[in-house]
């Protein structure tokens, strides 16, 4: 009896000095994985910035429909409320003849009226374009389009400056996209290197599982369901890294949450989510066969 009560406590403090060594390799994996995650939610958020972005600019730059003369409000109106049907046109807005004269006033600091003697401008109607209806081809197409419309006497937009823009959005989507497959590539790496060394801490394990009979399928289990879970605590970790880190950006001044709109956060971090579950459980799966397939003579020299 007193033999099996010192044998107790020695089995206890052994199953303790096992038990911490596994619980600071694990931590230590789910720390790691959650880092690249997180370096990972920033590209994506960046990229995605990018986008949204590049469509706020799109949508910002306007094509002036300049108007008769003798155009009543009442007939204005009319043009307005047919061109905000249309599918191309997200807003518009009407600029009087005296308030692009004031607006020209605000740049030269001086009335046009008092060096020409008279008022130069004509009204306009600005209509602001769907970003998708902004390149060279579309805007052909909505300019014809637009001149159709009775009481305009022309048309016009800065056909340079939008052919600037959609070719710096174009260079920029490039470079975000390149940039995003680069890491996630690293991610892999990264996140496969980190679970291959706690499972190799186990492939005496494996081998001894191996030799009493335990099937493929039961030998990867436990394996395929710790890094499921380790990954998901690691995205968990990253997402709330990544709403700290957006959350100090608020603080100071730079609300990205104006830019990128919630549904497009909530798909970012459910793409971390799924990037560390999926890689997890993919490195562990690969890893576990390997030493499936591997010969005992061969454990102590790899």
């Amino acid at each position: 009896m007193n033999d099996y009560k010192q044998i107790k406590p020695f089995r206890m403090a052994t199953n303790k000095r096992r038990f911490i060594p596994f619980f600071n390799s694990q931590l230590i994996s789910v720390v790691s994985i959650s880092l690249v995650l997180f370096l990972l939610g920033i590209i994506l958020i960046i990229t995605f910035l990018g986008k949204e972005l590049s469509h706020y600019v799109k949508e910002h730059i306007s094509i002036s429909m300049v108007l008769n003369e003798d155009l009543n409000d009442r007939k204005i109106n009319t043009v307005r409320s047919e061109l905000e049907k249309e599918r191309f046109v997200k807003a518009t807005e009407y600029i009087s003849k005296e308030q692009a004269s004031r607006e020209m006033q605000e740049e030269l600091g001086e009335k046009p009226e008092t060096f020409l003697g008279f008022n130069p401008f004509k009204a306009s109607i600005e209509v602001y374009l769907m970003a998708d209806y902004t390149h060279p081809d579309s805007l052909a197409m909505v300019k014809e389009k637009l001149a159709k419309y009775g009481g305009v006497s022309s048309v016009e937009y800065p056909k340079d400056m939008m052919q600037t823009v959609n070719r710096n959005i174009r260079r920029i989507s490039l470079i975000l996209l390149t940039l995003l497959s680069v890491l996630i590539v690293i991610s892999y790496v990264l996140i496969s290197n980190t679970v291959k060394l706690m499972i190799y801490s186990k492939r005496f394990l494996i081998y001894t599982m191996r030799l009493v009979g335990a099937t493929p399928n039961f030998i990867r289990q436990p394996f395929l369901r710790l890094n499921l879970f380790a990954g998901l605590i690691a995205g968990v970790i990253a997402i709330i890294m990544l709403w700290l880190s957006l959350y100090y950006l608020k603080n100071k001044g730079l609300d990205i949450n104006e830019i990128i709109i919630l549904n497009t956060m909530l798909l970012i971090y459910a793409l971390i989510l799924a990037a560390g579950v999926m890689i997890s459980v993919m490195a562990a799966y690969f890893a576990v066969n390997k030493y499936l397939k591997m010969a005992r003579g061969k454990l102590y020299y790899i």
